[in-house]
């Protein structure tokens, strides 16, 4: 039997450009939607909302 972790690893996707700019770890007992941040994107130079997507 696996155990189901509680920590896993999500990447972060831009909302203008859809391309995956950074990942972080998420802690799926204490957050249960998505995260949302509002980081910089490199690809439109300037702050955006980025998502959590999987991890490919």
């Amino acid at each position: 039997m696996a155990k189901s972790k509680a920590v896993e690893i999500v990447a972060l996707q831009c909302t203008e450009c859809k391309r995956r700019n950074y990942t972080t770890t998420k802690n799926r007992r204490n957050i249960q939607g998505k995260l949302e941040f509002n980081k910089y994107c490199k690809f439109d130079r300037k702050h955006t909302l980025h998502r959590e997507t999987k991890v490919k």
